[in-house]
């Protein structure tokens, strides 16, 4: 491994996944793939962590790669998304693509034809068309009464539409969760009351201007660039990663009707989509500001890579981009290796103006943004490669309350280390 600042306290060798978080002496993890769904491991050692229960999925059909939990450690929250939403999604655009071309051609179109109208490899063209007739109505979320973390037991599962749901924030009292629904492009956020955990309750929907097909919107984009990739909350606004759309700010003082009180989108100038937004509470410089990540889906010679954006919002009416902060491929060994390498996610709570960002192959990066004009790294680490290959894919990150970080791998493995500045 290679580290600057950091001691590696552990490493537990278990699936990859897509979110770690950290209640008290236990921290959840959020599984990539099926069978693989929900872990609850016991960290009140962290030099020996220890796997206290697993939740495994019933279908690959769908993943669980996302959990929060509430109420004291208490109650726990999954998403369901279906798995391969991406490919899924294709297949239902190249379905529609055929049956358009077949009324324009007076016969039905040949893979090739479609292929060529679409985009697509023509090999996949037959694929593609059955994937576009196979349904899925178990997307949403669920909720689990773990108050024995050696037994979850689920309380209900709420069905959202559409694909299903992806990442999300929660409270005691509310569910902010990204995800598909009916009569709309891509995901939108859906707002529910989870005071009482058995009976979930939508309050309410916010969504980009255009995503509402069914009410008779026309999205101005292709496909669902445009879509909400979650939400965080911060006093009574909400901090959204549009995708690629941008940044939105939203107030929620009325929790039934959020509207949308700040945006800035940077596409298509720059390639990656935006990720991750949130607001510190504090001021840093003596400015309101934003941390914005956006996420390396995929890379392009020539183009940037995916890096973090800091922004004022100072005078509460706009926002301005003031710096940003990248990290050279010259600076992990597994850059080149395959996979992604670029900025994707942050720990979602600022106690000061340190961050800790997972760069997918260049690992774990601290930054220090106290000023917030020149964003400064001051510590790394980087794991080594998984069971499944030569490449580091650090995927997600979280701080517990004793101040350790906890990195987690999209293939395998989750890492313990302390900061040391």
């Amino acid at each position: 491994m290679h580290l600057d600042h950091f001691k590696h306290l552990s490493r537990v060798d278990i699936a990859g996944g897509g979110q770690i978080s950290v209640v008290g002496d236990y921290a959840y993890l959020g599984h990539m793939d099926a069978p693989h769904g929900t872990s609850i491991i016991d960290v009140s050692n962290p030099s020996k962590p220890k796997v206290v229960s697993t939740i495994e999925l019933e279908t690959k059909d769908i993943h669980s790669h996302k959990a929060r939990v509430i109420h004291d450690g208490k109650i726990m929250i999954t998403n369901v998304e279906r798995a391969r939403r991406g490919f899924f999604r294709r297949g239902r655009d190249a379905l529609a693509l055929s049956q358009r071309l077949k009324v324009e051609l007076g016969r039905a179109p040949t893979a090739q034809e479609i292929a060529t109208a679409g985009g697509y490899d023509p090999a996949i063209v037959p694929d593609l068309l059955q994937a576009g007739t196979v349904a899925f109505d178990a997307g949403g979320f669920r909720v689990w009464d773990i108050s024995d973390k050696s037994k979850p037991k689920m309380i209900t599962h709420v069905k959202t539409g559409g694909d299903g749901s992806h990442r999300f924030d929660v409270d005691d009292q509310y569910l902010y969760i990204s995800s598909g629904r009916d009569g709309f492009v891509g995901n939108i956020l859906q707002i529910y009351d989870i005071s009482n955990p058995a009976k979930p309750d939508l309050v309410s929907l916010w969504w980009l201007p255009g995503q509402n097909v069914g009410a008779g919107e026309k999205p101005t984009w292709k496909g669902t660039r445009n879509q909400l990739h979650h939400a965080l909350r911060v006093g009574n606004e909400l901090w959204a990663g549009c995708w690629y759309a941008g940044v939105r700010g939203i107030d929620i003082s009325d929790i039934r009707k959020p509207r949308t009180i700040a945006e800035y989108d940077y596409h298509p100038a720059f390639f990656h989509p935006t990720h991750t937004a949130l607001r510190p509470t504090f001021k840093v410089g003596g400015l309101d500001i934003v941390v914005v990540m956006d996420e390396e889906a995929e890379h392009e010679q020539g183009r940037e890579h995916a890096f973090l954006w800091f922004f004022d919002i100072s005078d509460g009416k706009s926002m301005k981009p003031i710096s940003t902060f990248h990290v050279n491929e010259g600076d992990t060994p597994y850059a080149r290796n395959g996979g992604r390498f670029g900025a994707h996610q942050y720990q979602e709570h600022f106690d000061g103006p340190l961050l800790f960002a997972t760069w997918f192959s260049g690992g774990l990066r601290a930054v220090d943004f106290s000023d917030p004009f020149d964003p400064k790294e001051v510590g790394y680490f980087i794991p080594e490669p998984g069971l499944k290959g030569k490449n580091v894919q650090t995927n997600d990150v979280t701080v517990d309350w004793r101040g350790l970080v906890y990195a987690l791998d999209r293939f395998h493995g989750l890492d313990i280390v302390e900061f040391d500045n």
